[in-house]
């Protein structure tokens, strides 16, 4: 029987010789670019699908644009296609609250499960909370309030770990998954808040990302911002990241501009994922966008020019764009309008952006 001294020797042992094979296995050769055909084929269209478990319990059901009732996850793939899913797990959420809770790891790998039987590839975003983790709020699980920072890193470990064999034991295997949610200033605050100690951070998405590769080796790590256009966020926390010897693939963005400032807003965010490949060598990709339904004509053409921009990205490093939680009905959980279903019950024109 293992002492919790000794537990945490092993993690700490085996996160070590992890962040070594890392580390060789960083100067690599890199992989040769992909055929245009293969690279088109490859770029991820998709949406964050967390919601529909929770709306599915309280009695909701989608209809197409033409009025007919069919299953959410088959109206985005058949009718804008759509091939991939983003889906989030919190640590010990709120079981009976739908909308801000609900998406255990156990709830998670049953979706991912359902998407994958569809055909669609999936993402996950872990949250490292038991709620709601962006950039005004990181907040610890319950649980591990009390921890050592050693002692979060080990949770971090073994909730990364018990997550992914969850989806393993469902037959999924994760394309991405998300260290974090939103961190632009860190995760697990106040421990892990970046501007407090970047170090701290950093050892966090090191810890998850080398829990994800212990489970599935083919998975990418996503480091993930808001604010997409910010430029000088991304250099800090980035760069920040990887000056204290932060492994992960990638980095994502989330982006929700206007009506009005959408087309400044791809550009500048066009500039920044191309200025985070040119700077860290990272993959790129857009992983969530929205904008109000009553804006569908601009939403649509919004997202086809953010779809065409990151997918024209140079070696193919530009690899999707999802849309967040595009199945909400206006209204939402307390006033969430950036959904793509119409108060008719309808899909809008916003996901029209994704055909072709």
């Amino acid at each position: 029987m293992y002492t919790t001294m000794n537990l945490r020797c092993k993690m700490t042992a085996v996160f070590a010789l992890l962040l070594t094979f890392c580390l060789l296995a960083s100067t690599g050769p890199e992989a040769p670019a992909l055929p245009q055909a293969d690279a088109a084929a490859a770029f991820a269209k998709g949406a964050d699908i967390s919601w529909v478990p929770g709306m599915e319990a309280q009695g909701k059901v989608w209809y197409d644009k033409n009025g007919v009732q069919r299953d959410i996850l088959r109206i985005l793939k058949e009718d804008y296609q759509l091939n991939s899913v983003r889906i989030r797990v919190w640590v010990n959420p709120n079981m009976s609250d739908y909308g801000n809770g609900y998406m255990n790891a156990d709830n998670a790998a049953k979706l991912a499960k359902r998407a994958k039987d569809l055909g669609l590839r999936v993402m996950l975003t872990l949250h490292y909370s038991d709620s709601w983790a962006d950039p005004g709020q990181q907040n610890k699980p319950a649980a591990w309030k009390s921890l050592t920072f050693q002692g979060l890193m080990d949770n971090v470990w073994a909730h990364t770990v018990n997550v992914m064999n969850k989806m393993k034991n469902s037959g999924v295997t994760p394309e991405w998954v998300q260290v974090g949610n939103e961190t632009n200033n860190g995760m697990l605050w106040e421990d892990g808040k970046a501007s407090v100690s970047m170090k701290n951070y950093a050892w966090l998405v090191n810890t998850g990302h080398n829990a994800v590769k212990s489970v599935s080796s083919t998975t990418k790590t996503v480091v993930h911002l808001a604010n997409g256009y910010d430029n000088a966020t991304f250099r800090w926390n980035i760069g920040g990241l990887v000056s204290n010897g932060a492994n992960f693939d990638v980095v994502a963005v989330s982006l929700y501009p206007t009506s009005t400032d959408w087309s400044t807003k791809n550009t500048q965010t066009l500039a920044n994922l191309n200025d985070m490949i040119a700077t860290y060598g990272k993959e790129v990709m857009v992983s969530e966008v929205g904008m109000d339904y009553t804006q569908a004509s601009a939403a649509k053409s919004f997202i086809t020019d953010i779809k065409n921009k990151v997918r024209g990205i140079a070696s193919g490093k530009g690899l999707g764009v999802f849309y967040w939680e595009p199945e909400a009905s206006p209204g939402y959980n307390g006033g969430y309008n950036k959904g793509a279903w119409g108060t008719n019950g309808r899909p809008t024109a916003a996901l029209e952006g994704f055909l072709n």
